[in-house]
């Protein structure tokens, strides 16, 4: 199972459909491919739920679907997949900082498998060589060559066999693709908190989707709160029922100190530095985990509807 094939395969389909799903694809000097989903091109929909199956190496599957009107009116992102590890951790989790000249981009994807680089792939015991590689960028620029070269050789490649894909926060597909998250931050909070996520079989989540925002640091502030506060995630997993009743508790959001305002003045609390906030907020409202050994099952946190609505009318 290549996670880089898988995912490119997945990104042809788009490619074929580029004038369809409002998507570019553009060459640089380099001969890297570009995939514009919402820099200079509008994107859509269908551009943001494709985005975020190549995220998850296609080995997840991403749908809108009506929302919940308790917690805010209009669609919900749906995510699901019988490969959590795979697809969550070792593909869509963006544990890649890429940084160039007048560019910063959050890095996740196929590529980050390649690379190799993050502690978390000795745990997970994952990787993989390839000879073309994809990545997603969450940025609001296209990356220029120096970029490109600099992926490049992080992942072993000529630049001619990497494609980047890539949209804002503040886009119709950028926010699909952030908020179709919310499996993979339940399993990154399980992983930290020492749980073996091996023992996650498959995994269900949704989350609403945020009305687009005017600007990335808004964007980013509604699509955190989106899986923050209105996250559900339903994982099933194998093994005792005592250590789901442990490791439980310390899933949902709830469990962090910084729980309970909008991320944006959280983040604003902390200087706009992603890295003084407490790691373990980062994951969804609600978990119910089901254990497929005994016939279990367990719900810890709650969704906050007060905030969603503070989040994304501000």
């Amino acid at each position: 199972m290549n996670l880089n094939q898988l995912a490119l395969a997945r990104c042809e389909q788009l490619v074929e459909r580029a004038t369809q799903l409002r998507i570019a694809v553009l060459r640089d000097e380099t001969g890297a491919r570009i995939i514009d989903c919402g820099v200079h091109v509008p994107g859509g929909l269908e551009a943001g739920v494709g985005l975020a199956e190549v995220c998850m190496a296609g080995l997840g599957r991403v749908e809108l679907t009506p929302g919940n009107l308790e917690l805010w009116p209009g669609p919900s992102v749906a995510v699901r997949t019988d490969q959590p590890v795979a697809a969550c951790m070792a593909s869509q989790y963006a544990g890649w900082q890429i940084a160039g000249e007048k560019f910063f981009a959050m890095g996740s994807g196929p590529m980050r498998a390649i690379r190799g680089r993050e502690t978390l792939f000795e745990k997970i015991g994952f990787k993989e060589a390839a000879n073309a590689v994809i990545g997603i960028l969450e940025t609001a620029k296209l990356p220029h060559e120096d970029v490109c070269h600099h992926v490049a050789e992080e992942c072993g490649i000529a630049a001619e066999h990497l494609t980047l894909m890539v949209a804002p926060t503040a886009s119709l597909a950028g926010s699909i693709q952030v908020v179709a998250r919310s499996i993979e931050t339940a399993l990154h909070k399980l992983h930290e908190v020492g749980f073996d996520i091996q023992r996650v079989r498959s995994g269900f989540g949704v989350a609403p989707l945020p009305p687009i925002a005017a600007d990335d640091l808004v964007g980013i502030g509604r699509t955190n709160d989106a899986v923050l506060y209105g996250g559900e995630v339903t994982l099933w997993v194998t093994g005792d029922d005592d250590s789901l009743r442990e490791f439980g508790p310390q899933i949902p959001s709830s469990a962090s100190p910084d729980h309970g305002q909008p991320f944006a003045a959280i983040f604003d609390r902390y200087e706009r530095d992603f890295y003084k906030i407490d790691p373990m907020l980062f994951s969804p409202a609600r978990v119910v985990l089901n254990n497929l050994d005994t016939g279990t099952a367990f719900r810890f946190g709650e969704t906050d509807p007060q905030v969603i609505h503070e989040s994304f009318t501000s």
